[in-house]
């Protein structure tokens, strides 16, 4: 979460007079349990305080389970009641059940043809299929129970921060990450590699393997699910019918992928052990992002116009 309203009571002003608020009393109360929009998930949060400015009402929120740090004055718009029906919407956005993402990904390919066309796909079918009793998949396993096997992908901290800052930067201020980036992709899962076969001694065949997944995993999802509708505009001017973005990106996109590796991971069918494995190698390479977050990322974003340069062809 982005702690970018903070300060709100020393800009917004106008505020009314006195303690009692006007007649047309607020919807949400101080002390009220809400949730709130935050980027693209929902909070649980609690209202602490309640204000009239500039004829509208604002709301100073602390968010349940946060740091003080990220309290913010917000607008009606960001919050919800706490009802059974907003919650189904909220798990719903913490799975990764985006509308858009499922839209956007809808012509990438005429069939799905891996675990991410499948997820489209199947988001699709979901969406437009009547209710009735759930079904279960080929293997027998429901869908819900795929996903929490794989879902507990754990971000660390100052990496979920970077994510925040990151929608903050594109929704928000309307800027871009400026490409090519250096390092790119590849360069960072290269820079892994040698870090652990300094670390090692040796690399594992299992863990090349794991790092090419990364790779088409990450030219596969980013024009379906990595994108946000204001970067679409610098993708289709960067990225032509031969070039990786893995060459084109950098540790900005690649983070995101980690917010959606559970639900795609959630249609290939892995054994336990091997799960765990994976598991294992990619908590590493979080921390290791981590461990180089100040290097890999950058810490400003440009206007929406200012993009350049070419990447390489997709064999290169």
């Amino acid at each position: 979460m982005v702690n970018s309203s903070k300060d709100d009571a020393a800009t917004d002003g106008d505020m009314s007079s006195g303690g009692s608020p006007p007649s047309n009393s607020s919807l949400y109360s101080e002390g009220e349990k809400v949730l709130a929009y935050h980027g693209p998930r929902i909070y649980e949060a609690k209202v602490q305080r309640v204000e009239l400015r500039k004829k509208e009402w604002r709301y100073f929120l602390h968010y349940l389970g946060w740091n003080k740090n990220w309290d913010e004055w917000v607008s009606i718009d960001r919050l919800m009641k706490c009802t059974d029906e907003n919650r189904l919407k909220q798990r719903a956005l913490e799975k990764g059940y985006v509308e858009k993402s499922s839209k956007s990904g809808r012509s990438a390919q005429a069939k799905p043809k891996n675990s991410i066309d499948a997820k489209v796909e199947k988001e699709d079918t979901k969406n437009n299929a009547p209710k009735g009793k759930k079904r279960k998949n080929d293997s027998g396993t429901k869908d819900n129970q795929s996903v929490e096997k794989v879902i507990k992908i754990q971000i660390p901290s100052t990496l979920r921060k970077q994510l925040v800052d990151d929608w903050d930067f594109v929704t928000q201020q309307d800027k871009v990450v400026k490409l090519p980036r250096t390092p790119t992709v590849d360069d960072i899962l290269t820079k892994y590699l040698e870090y652990r076969s300094k670390r090692d001694g040796s690399i594992t065949d299992s863990l090349g393997e794991v790092l090419k997944g990364i790779r088409c995993y990450f030219d596969k999802a980013l024009p379906v699910l990595l994108l946000y509708n204001k970067e679409r505009e610098q993708f289709r001017e960067l990225v032509g019918d031969n070039v990786s973005p893995s060459t084109i990106y950098g540790a900005e996109h690649l983070l995101r992928l980690f917010v959606k590796l559970p639900e795609l991971l959630a249609y290939v069918n892995i054994e336990d052990e091997t799960q765990t494995r994976l598991h294992q190698k990619l908590l590493d390479f979080l921390k290791f992002l981590q461990k180089n977050q100040s290097t890999y990322f950058v810490s400003a974003y440009e206007g929406c116009k200012g993009t350049e340069g070419k990447g390489k062809g997709k064999n290169d």
